[in-house]
């Protein structure tokens, strides 16, 4: 699951540097994982998930009609 929650991390610090970026799509095979950015408990990876929200909070800040949208892309049918 830390694999998962970095490369998550890192795709959206990458996507809230692009300038006038305002919807930001992550399709990812692993909702497991994103469902844990935004879960208040304590958790092993939680430290990705604080750095998820932080950087998240900024593209939000910028502009009120910014988005993101989570797609499970799982292999089942």
């Amino acid at each position: 699951m830390e694999a998962e929650l970095f490369a998550i991390r890192y795709r959206i610090n990458q996507a809230v540097q692009i300038q006038d970026v305002s919807y930001i799509i992550v399709i990812t095979d692993a909702i497991y994982a994103v469902e844990k950015i935004f879960d208040p408990s304590v958790y092993l990876y939680q430290q990705q998930s604080i750095v998820i929200s932080k950087e998240l909070r900024v593209f939000f800040s910028k502009h009120v009609d910014n988005t993101i949208e989570f797609w499970d892309y799982s292999n089942d049918e």
